[in-house]
């Protein structure tokens, strides 16, 4: 599952070298780590919820995903701080370039109606998120052992100066982006 970093090195570089005119190698942007989070707003009904959403993460990532707690207490939400809700995973290296390929290339072509994810979610800074409104798009997660569909937050944070980098990073990496 290594096609992705191979990728990168023999064709990704040169193409980003050649368009934005740089002079070395340590300047084309790359992607640093990609992020997954999924935020539980249940859980104070169903403390089994967690449960079900870290063993779902999991089998996506490849990874034991990390319990995430509130910040502060917010009191509209009937929040306190340190509840927890929800949780992350965070991948680098290999793992991230395998589950972006899984991603690219497997997941979002089983969304339904889907005709590309948009170019409007960048931050400013060269990092991209996006939203995904069920797991079920995975081909790991089982539909007959799914309690609830979840959604999940991914964030792809690359070492680019500028959106337009970013973005055309993205692009060769295999997003793909609504024209």
């Amino acid at each position: 599952m290594e096609v992705l970093r191979e990728q990168y090195e023999k064709e990704i570089v040169p193409a980003l070298m050649k368009k934005f005119n740089y002079s070395s190698i340590m300047e084309v942007p790359k992607l640093e780590k990609i992020v997954i989070n999924i935020g539980l707003g249940d859980i104070k009904d169903n403390p089994k919820s967690l449960d079900n959403a870290m063993n779902d993460l999991s089998i996506i990532t490849g990874q034991k995903p990390v319990v995430t707690t509130a910040k502060k207490s917010i009191a509209a939400f009937k929040l306190r701080e340190g509840v927890k809700v929800g949780c992350k995973v965070t991948l680098r290296k290999g793992k991230m370039y395998d589950f972006a390929y899984k991603l690219f290339n497997v997941a979002l072509p089983r969304v339904r109606d889907f005709r590309g994810v948009s170019g409007n979610s960048f931050d400013g800074r060269g990092n991209y998120s996006m939203g995904l409104k069920e797991q079920l798009i995975f081909p790991e997660i089982e539909y007959d052992k799914v309690d609830k569909l979840r959604g999940m937050d991914i964030i792809f944070v690359t070492t680019a100066k500028t959106d337009e980098e970013a973005k055309e990073l993205l692009t060769l990496l295999g997003m793909p982006f609504r024209s």
